[in-house]
């Protein structure tokens, strides 16, 4: 049911958004692009997961577990391809992942993963809030060189807009009741509760804790330059600078916490809005939005395959190894 209702949610704020769009451009705006900057934002995408994986491993290590380094990049890359399906069910995949393959345990490592998020919002808030702070500037100076009014902004959030934007918070509500309703059924196994709490109070004892932040930081980074890279792809964003690269990442990151399979709708919503906010016209905006979310999308989807049969491959030799030497 949870996966219907991600799916109508996700498409009917795409059609809503692309509603009367001309796709013919599409092609057109393909055969102009740069797709070198394509790659490029791509390479920091999948450094990003590398870097994931390897900060996961070190905030398990204090529980007295340690997965193979590359089971963890794995899972991880399984994990984002997993949310495709059920948005935020790769949180639960990559820990059986590492349950299976190197005896991990399931709630441990779920503990860690808790963490891993109460991380990541942290960090969204700061973004976030450094962000506006800047902009309080760099708004004043944007209109002052246009020549345009902040008034003229507020009719960029029609009636209908906002409906969305209520529409996205009310699923968002209901996916939260939903966890929680599940949680509070897990939380009758004392055991499963207690292990979930060691692995969230893992961070304390990380052995290495500026490499646990520099892992952290480095994330981040590459989430920005993956999104912001991909600006230079296209010659009516090429010039947006680097602040609007922040601005539409912030709220893209805030976009994609609604449960749509990897953000679709919500993510292209929010985007559009804040490129014509900095000029971009809707139909570029929307081609825009369009063609950076189905490559990365495709890059998920190219990587979860990786993972699994890479988990496969390199876990099967070890058993081959381990099997020889015991007869030996």
């Amino acid at each position: 049911m949870q996966v219907g209702l991600s799916l109508l949610l996700g498409t009917a704020v795409l059609v809503w958004t692309y509603h009367g769009f001309d796709f013919q451009r599409v092609s057109v705006v393909l055969d102009n692009m740069h797709w070198e900057w394509i790659v490029l934002s791509l390479l920091f995408g999948i450094f990003s997961h590398l870097l994931r994986g390897w900060r996961w491993r070190l905030a398990l290590e204090p529980l007295g577990e340690h997965p193979k380094r590359e089971n963890c990049v794995y899972a991880v890359f399984v994990s984002y391809a997993a949310n495709l399906v059920l948005p935020r069910i790769g949180e639960v995949s990559r820990c059986g992942v590492l349950s299976k393959y190197d005896g991990v345990s399931f709630a441990k490592s779920l503990g860690t993963v808790v963490t891993e998020r109460i991380i990541d919002t942290v960090c969204i808030l700061l973004i976030t809030g450094a962000t506006l702070l800047l902009q309080s500037g760099m708004f004043t100076a944007f209109f002052a060189r246009t020549g345009m009014r902040a008034e003229s902004f507020v009719h960029l959030f029609t009636p209908i807009n906002f409906f969305i934007t209520l529409l996205c918070l009310g699923a968002l509500g209901v996916f939260v009741f939903f966890l929680l309703r599940r949680l509070t059924v897990f939380s009758t196994i004392r055991g499963i509760v207690d292990n979930i709490w060691k692995g969230c109070l893992s961070l304390r004892e990380v052995d290495n804790l500026p490499l646990f932040l520099m892992y952290t930081v480095g994330i981040w980074l590459c989430y920005y330059f993956q999104f912001y890279l991909s600006f230079y792809s296209f010659d009516f964003s090429a010039n947006l600078g680097w602040m609007a690269g922040v601005v539409m990442f912030v709220v893209g990151s805030i976009a994609v916490v609604v449960p749509t399979p990897n953000g679709a709708g919500p993510w292209h919503f929010a985007v559009i809005t804040m490129m014509m906010m900095y000029g971009v016209c809707k139909d570029d905006a929307g081609i825009f939005a369009l063609l950076v979310h189905a490559i990365q999308t495709f890059l998920l989807i190219l990587l979860g395959i990786y993972g699994m049969v890479a988990l496969q491959l390199s876990n099967r030799s070890l058993k081959t190894k381990t099997h020889i030497t015991t007869h030996n």
